[in-house]
């Protein structure tokens, strides 16, 4: 199926710049979220568009076969095959050449985490076959199934609530597919073991490996591991070879055909021994395969430097970039209104009281299996650990716990306990592994997916891998941060939008100006005040945009499900959620204060060139060259708009109208010279303002020909007096601005006449505007 040319704009593709082949790392990658709605077919028709716009590679949501329907592909059903809703094998060939036609690589983005547990169950041959044999099966081992906890059988909550047993029939010619015939129940249907067709219904049912059961009972007596507490993805134990061989198949075969030149690992923290698989990967795709892993690092955490990867995709670069535009003053000053206005605690208490609800809650079955195994003297010292922990997870090879950590937990817990559970780690690899899975599934869904949905001063600062608690970033922070990054990790990759964000860059940006003048927030009006401060602050950010109420709502309404305060997924309270739709702000009640308008300018550009310009390997989220404004998913997986035509007239040499033709013009340019020069963007030495308004400029050299320097927080900056006589030193020689052809600047720099005019400024050394 390929999709309607009128679903890309139908705009001119402008000069395609010829890239040169792919190298094993990307200069910057673009990401397209690939689904039946837009398949590899119309991800070829933006190929040069985006050749144009200057990336070396694109970077492809899932593509092996998956659910039917499904949007994103994270839930695979099939390793073997190229998803055919997306075009197939053929497809994804055609498109590879397609782009390398235009001097583009390709980036997959793989899971080898888990599964789909999918309906019909027979999508997923391997789980088909352990449902019908029991541990006997080839397949058992491809699973991480309790077998003596479901007391032989496999726990399979895929049924409504309430249960019907009579709804269940036995169909003994299995559907001509050479089973020893099917149990049916509604939709689903199930594998018969060998010799129990025709056995009474109640015998029938006990004598399978499964149980079938309704969703509900997953939360205390699943026995089988998931992704996060998502029942429906089933966890794959990667780390045995013949598991990874079969599983890897395909898609080291795309590499060794040269098809695939890069990979994203998704949730690497699920897996047993995180090293040993990246260790087998590379093995396999050789040292000329670019490699990321998707890794939440707290903001002290270092990546393991055993790893044989590139580095993270990123949310580690998105943290320190939000946190350069957010004014501590201001986010305090946030922090302190939210608490009286709502009444709530404060991040720290907030988050570990997440964590205890979802560890006893949504994770009991997963906290049971631990508690087990440790034992009940044990048990307390396991809860009170996973709790505590600061971090995602814990690695086999280094699993000393964090010494706060442990004094933390060691208060309910008992120091014997905590003390027992920590050797219990060091001494045995199967507990350790599966005490890290927890805490990673522990930390998603408490942090990611319930505080900060609970704790909202600033929107902004709630995002993945960031720190509601300490959401600014000095700039002598960034410096480190990013110095550290070229030393350590120079091909990392860095992201500001994903489609995982809960509010797209743009977005934030827009929030983060609050942070600058909190008093503009005031106080909204509504019963539940958490609400009306979170639907202030949305509407904010989201602006004027189309589909505007709807999209609100739609974001309001998960926010308050994932808060769980009055209404949550498995337990919705309808009078509340009807109520939801109230807190939208009418067309003419938007927040839209005129005095941040200028502010918000500033965070877009100079969000957007940090990002662009600092080390590592930029990503692009789809339709975010220019301004994009996107709320939680699905919102941030609407079909992707190209700015064709815009980016055409910007080259035949039209100015910029407004900041979204600002950005766009600044993102093309940037990413073509890293495309054309990937020479600039070497070292990264750090560059200081002298003079009363120093602390507003952030400026770095990326080698001896390249320098970046963006605004901070204007609207204080402003307020203040502006730049007066602040100065920024430049490296010696003479330095020509990429986005203005002839101005020049050398020694000390009048800020005043460099930023002023924009608030974002790119020099090259020598007057060589590069290929802009």
């Amino acid at each position: 199926m390929s999709l309607p040319h009128a679903c890309i704009q139908a705009e001119s593709d402008g000069p395609t710049a010829a890239a040169p082949a792919s190298t094993a790392v990307p200069s910057s990658t673009y990401r397209l979220q690939l689904g039946p709605d837009f398949p590899f077919a119309a991800a070829g028709a933006a190929v040069p568009h985006l050749a144009s716009l200057g990336v070396s590679h694109l970077h492809l949501s899932p593509v092996l076969e998956a659910v039917p329907g499904s949007t994103h592909g994270y839930d695979v059903t099939d390793h073997s095959r190229v998803r055919a809703e997306l075009g197939g094998e053929p497809g994804l060939r055609a498109l590879a050449e397609v782009a390398r036609g235009h001097g583009l690589g390709l980036v997959l983005d793989i899971v080898p985490n888990h599964m789909a547990v999918p309906c019909p169950l027979r999508l997923n041959r391997p789980l088909w076959e352990v449902l019908r044999e029991g541990p006997g099966s080839p397949y058992a081992r491809w699973f991480d199934i309790d077998w003596e906890a479901g007391g032989g059988q496999v726990l399979l909550p895929v049924l409504p609530e309430p249960l019907d047993p009579g709804a269940f029939t036995v169909d003994t010619d299995g559907n001509g597919n050479g089973d020893s015939g099917v149990l049916r129940h509604g939709p689903q249907e199930f594998p018969l073991r060998e010799g129990t067709a025709g056995l009474p219904l109640p015998e029938l049912l006990a004598a399978q490996w499964y149980r079938p059961t309704g969703w509900r009972l997953a939360r205390t007596d699943l026995n089988y591991r998931r992704f996060f507490t998502i029942s429906d993805l089933i966890g794959v134990r990667v780390e045995e070879p013949e598991v990874f061989a079969a599983t890897h198949a395909k898609v080291l075969e795309l590499v060794r055909d040269g098809v695939v030149d890069g990979l994203r690992i998704d949730h690497v923290d699920g897996l047993a021994d995180p090293e040993a698989y990246l260790r087998r990967l590379r093995a396999a795709v050789g040292d000329g395969c670019w490699v990321v892993v998707e890794k939440i690092l707290a903001r002290e955490e270092p990546l393991p430097a055993g790893w044989p990867v590139a580095g993270t995709t990123g949310y580690d670069a998105l943290h320190r970039v939000d946190g350069v535009f957010t004014d501590p003053a201001g986010a305090t000053e946030l922090a302190r209104a939210y608490q009286e206005f709502t009444g709530f605690p404060n991040w720290q208490e907030t988050a570990r009281a997440c964590a205890r609800e979802v560890l006893t809650g949504d994770l009991a079955a997963e906290l049971a299996a631990l508690e087990r195994a440790a034992g009940p003297d044990l048990a307390p010292g396991v809860r009170e650990l996973l709790i505590a922990y600061p971090v995602y997870r814990p690695y086999p090879g280094a699993p000393e716990l964090d010494p706060q950590a442990v004094a933390d937990a060691a208060a309910p817990a008992g120091a014997g306990a905590v003390a027992g559970v920590r050797d219990l780690v060091l001494r045995d690899p199967a507990f350790a592994a599966r005490f890290a899975q927890t805490s990673a599934a522990l930390r998603a869904k408490s942090l990611e997916d319930r505080a900060f949905y609970r704790y909202a001063p600033l929107l902004s600062a709630t995002e993945v891998g960031g720190d509601p608690g300490r959401p600014a970033v000095a700039p002598e922070e960034f410096h480190a941060y990013c110095t550290a990054l070229q030393r350590d990790w120079p091909g990392t990759g860095t992201v500001l939008s994903t489609h995982d964000t809960k509010r797209s860059a743009d977005v934030r940006a827009r929030i983060a100006t609050l942070s600058q003048a909190p008093e503009l927030m005031g106080r909204p009006a509504g019963a539940d005040p958490q609400l009306a401060w979170v639907s202030w602050q949305t509407a904010l950010g989201l602006g004027e945009a189309p589909e505007r109420a709807d999209r609100l709502e739609q974001a309001l309404l998960k926010a308050v499900r994932e808060a769980a305060l009055h209404t949550t997924w498995t337990d919705q309270d309808p009078v509340y959620e009807a109520s939801v739709a109230g807190y939208v702000p009418g067309p003419h009640e938007l927040p839209e204060p005129v005095e941040l308008a200028e502010a918000a300018r500033a965070n877009l550009l100079g969000m957007a060139l940090l990002h662009l310009a600092m080390p590592g390997v930029p990503e692009i989220y789809q339709g975010a060259e220019t301004e994009y404004r996107a709320l939680v998913d699905p919102d941030n997986r609407r079909p992707a708009r190209f700015p064709r035509r815009t980016l055409a007239r910007l080259d035949a040499g039209a100015a910029p109208q407004d900041p979204a033709q600002e950005k766009l013009a600044l993102t093309a340019a940037v990413l073509r010279l890293r495309r054309k020069r990937p020479g600039l963007f070497t070292d990264y030495v750090p560059l200081t303002a002298r003079g009363p308004a120093a602390e507003h400029c952030l400026a770095f050299a990326r080698s001896a020909d390249l320098v970046a320097a963006v605004t901070r927080l204007s609207h204080r900056l402003a307020g203040a007096g502006g730049w007066r006589d602040t100065t920024l030193t430049l490296p010696p020689g003479r330095w020509t601005a990429l986005l203005d052809r002839g101005v020049g600047y050398e020694g000390d720099v009048r800020l005043v006449d460099l930023l002023s005019a924009r608030p974002v400024a790119v020099l090259l050394r020598d007057g060589e505007p590069g290929d802009a």
